[in-house]
């Protein structure tokens, strides 16, 4: 693919392969534009694998007055979920309300109507105010002293990397050329304006050119990075914001309800249940590291066990029960004076003297309309050319090709029973239609073509061989944290399996998955999975 993207020009140049650089590709390629995308790291490595993994209208927004990102985030939730109704889902939510705490019955009330009426919900997915009984049937872990009842309303809970994968996917199936690993190192310019990049592939260190006619900074934390290399900017800049949260198994935490809470300090916290799992998130604190190295400290892990502990007093959660842990961090736009929880949110789009486009802040629920915004600039300024409208609304992603979200549980259920003819057990063919959609043949025909071997299940290495070759995933913890999510949700099965994918990987893929994922990264992986400090 590289020697490709080096022959030819293209019309846009995407820098970062986080969900807002996946968005911008697909909108982009689907209005008749040629596309190449360059992440120098994996495909969301950074910000679009860390997040609290809610697509959510951001309910504290309305406390800020901030009421077009709660409108149009709002009205975005339903749209990512229609699309790729496999790795989202409706979440209930359950907003506590106590003596004394940030929201009250009114606040609750109101607040959630408004919310429901800026987001444009449906009448049957609307808010129900709650008394503190029906509260606690809900869930029982709550705390009791000082509850004065509920807010029940619905979200979206996600898959952030999958959700990123799968818009990646499908926007190379349109033709756009996606490569990761991949670093601008440089920018070209011709006659002061901006004309290509000079890349560097990270695994085996060649160098290419790439040209475009339109190039777009969506590199997340790394956006004043890449405006740095362009030499010229505005007084606008971004100020990163750490969240970290941690994974406990149920049979210490049995977390039936997903809830919004109070914290100790006043902050708003989310607790999500998540298959046999619940996890706990996020912090918000200011991060001036490098945004590659961030990860849970000590003291976010104290934190976020000292709130869970504080709402759910009867858990008593020490800091052994912390089987995983992960952070990242947000790209703010920079605002003076403000704490890390009052940055906006909203997303901005810059451009530079010699035409650089930079898009930077927003929110995980919002990539599909920013994109939007983006590929609407580019559009505007391109001279003679006819590009088509968006069409991202409407547009099923990879493994989402359905007529209606409500026809997954029977296409599950019809790929659990066709799992036995590839030689796989009922429960692995359930899982794997679940977790790919409408991709799950792809897998199903890979694992029966490999077989069981070297400590592997056919499943496993169905899902191995479908990640590189289908996902381009390229070293061990690609398949590990970003392709199946073991490392964050199922420590035990990551642990006991990691070494063996690692060595198939390895075969499969030759030096370049030891050069950045040999036994030494994954043995640091492995031993991080509890968010303990290298």
């Amino acid at each position: 693919m590289k020697q490709h993207a080096a022959g030819f020009r293209f019309d846009v140049l995407v820098i970062g392969g986080g969900v807002t650089g996946a968005g911008i590709a697909l909108d982009a390629v689907t209005r008749g534009m040629s596309v190449l995308l360059v992440e120098m790291q994996d495909f969301a490595e950074g910000t679009s694998s860390r997040s609290t993994k809610l697509i959510h209208g951001g309910l504290r927004y309305l406390k800020q007055m901030e009421l077009k990102i709660v409108a149009e985030t709002g009205r975005e939730r339903k749209i990512v979920y229609e699309n790729a109704p496999h790795v989202t889902e409706p979440e209930r939510m359950l907003l506590p309300f106590y003596k004394g705490g940030t929201f009250g019955p009114l606040m609750t009330s109101a607040g959630l109507t408004v919310y429901d009426l800026l987001a444009g919900v449906e009448k049957d997915e609307r808010r129900t105010m709650l008394s503190p009984e029906e509260t606690l049937e809900l869930e029982p872990l709550l705390k009791q002293d000082g509850l004065l009842g509920g807010g029940n309303y619905v979200e979206y809970r996600t898959d952030d990397a999958r959700l990123t994968l799968e818009t990646l996917k499908k926007a190379a199936e349109k033709g756009a050329v996606c490569l990761n690993y991949c670093k601008a190192e440089r920018f070209v310019h011709e006659g002061g304006k901006i004309a290509g990049a000079v890349i560097r592939d990270g695994l085996d260190g060649t160098v290419f050119r790439a040209d475009a006619e339109h190039i777009v900074n969506a590199a997340g934390p790394w956006v004043d990075e890449v405006r740095k290399m362009d030499g010229k900017g505005n007084n606008k800049h971004l100020k990163l914001s750490k969240g970290a949260h941690i994974v406990i198994d149920k049979s210490r935490f049995p977390l039936r309800q997903a809830i919004y809470f109070d914290g100790p300090d006043g902050r708003m916290l989310f607790a999500i249940p998540r298959g046999r799992k619940a996890y706990v998130g996020t912090t918000d604190t200011f991060y001036e590291g490098n945004p590659a190295d961030v990860k849970a400290s000590e003291e976010d892990i104290r934190y976020l066990l000292e709130a869970a502990d504080w709402i759910f007093p009867g858990t008593r959660l020490q800091r052994g029960d912390v089987e995983s842990a992960w952070a990242g961090v947000r790209p703010l736009i920079h605002q003076e004076g403000k704490d890390p929880s009052e940055i906006s949110r909203k997303d901005e789009i810059w451009e530079s003297d010699s035409g650089l486009l930079t898009i930077a802040g927003g929110k995980l629920t919002g990539y599909r309309k920013m994109a939007e915004h983006v590929v609407d600039r580019i559009a505007d300024r391109s001279s003679g050319e006819k590009w088509g409208p968006c069409v991202t609304k409407h547009l099923p992603l990879s493994g989402g090709d359905f007529a209606s979200p409500v026809d997954l549980p029977n296409f599950i259920e019809g790929k659990t029973n066709e799992a036995e003819l590839y030689g796989l057990s009922r429960e692995e063919g359930r899982e794997i239609a679940a977790f790919y959609g409408t991709n799950a043949d792809a897998v199903f025909k890979f694992a029966h073509a490999a077989g069981a071997g070297d400590g592997l299940s056919a499943a496993d290495r169905g899902r191995i061989l479908y990640s590189v070759h289908q996902e381009m995933a390229a070293v061990p913890a690609d398949f590990l944290v970003r392709r199946s999510g073991w490392l964050f949700f199922d420590v035990e099965k990551a642990r006991a399996v990691g070494p063996q994918a690692a060595a198939y990987m390895k075969r499969l893929l030759g030096p370049s998955a030891e050069r950045r994922g040999g036994k030494e990264e994954l043995r640091r992986l492995l031993g991080e999975t509890a968010g303990r400090e290298r």
